[in-house]
């Protein structure tokens, strides 16, 4: 890793810079971050990271260039940097339901060219990134892969699958968030003050997680350990099924998907 330039630097370009600087893999230095608003970049210039509107200037100076824009914008951010693109380039798009093949319509065939689906939190080094290509290069796949290590977990999948990824992986985020909103309000309605509510389920939710992830197993075997015949935990989540706690989440889903393929 030389260079690497973020063009459309929003809420999830942001997240990714911070990421990797984080976990030192790269230097601000050798980081370009693009936005028409640069004051919405002013914490990134504080740290060294170099900061402008010229998408050209950025790429040309990097050599690796992720493009962070919204779908409707893709287009027009490729045709504007396409003149400047080469085989020396690898190129990453994280902009929801731009195909590979699109991007190589328009760009052309000989740039490597990636789709990733990263979330909200690589920001906190827990990111998981979802990634696709039809660069055969292993070398230039683990290069990919060694950039959204560094703020989290990443696995490469089929791209037909990356839309099903961004429901899961990256809206999944807010669908988390709002369940441990739920669990505070829950808390201070039995009595626990808001501070204390939302450190009992943050860490809470964390050790869940650390759970599957080290266990291996699959949530129905945790959960059979702490319900107890008769006890408050099943009949707490049988009182959430039948007010429909897993129908409606999974019908959310289902409604995202849907929503990315209209």
């Amino acid at each position: 890793m030389r260079k690497l330039a973020v063009l459309g630097a929003g809420n999830m370009g942001i997240a990714l810079i911070e990421g990797l600087l984080k976990s030192d893999f790269i230097k601000a230095e050798n980081i370009y971050a693009t936005r028409n608003r640069l004051d919405r970049l002013s914490s990134l210039k504080d740290v060294g990271v170099n900061v402008s509107n010229d998408n050209r200037k950025a790429v040309q100076d990097s050599n690796f260039i992720i493009i962070a824009v919204k779908p409707h914008l893709v287009s027009s951010i490729l045709n504007e940097i396409k003149q400047d693109l080469t085989e020396a380039y690898t190129l990453i798009s994280i902009a929801t339901g731009v195909t590979l093949n699109e991007i190589s319509d328009i760009i052309g065939a000989d740039v490597k060219t990636y789709r990733a689906m990263p979330n909200t939190a690589s920001s906190v080094g827990e990111g998981m990134t979802c990634i696709s290509t039809l660069d055969e290069n292993s070398d230039n796949k683990q290069k990919v892969k060694n950039i959204f290590d560094q703020f989290g977990e990443s696995i490469y999948i089929e791209e037909k699958m990356m839309d099903a990824a961004t429901v899961i992986g990256a809206c999944g985020i807010a669908y988390s968030l709002r369940f441990m909103r739920a669990m505070m309000q829950g808390a201070i309605e039995i009595g626990f003050d808001s501070r204390t509510a939302s450190k009992i389920v943050s860490q809470m939710v964390k050790g869940s997680a650390e759970i599957l992830i080290k266990s291996g197993n699959h949530p129905e075997e945790e959960i059979d350990k702490v319900t107890t015949p008769m006890g408050c935990t099943i009949t707490g989540l049988n009182e959430m099924e039948h007010q429909g706690f897993s129908s409606s989440l999974i019908k959310g889903i289902v409604a995202s998907h849907i929503k990315i393929n209209k």
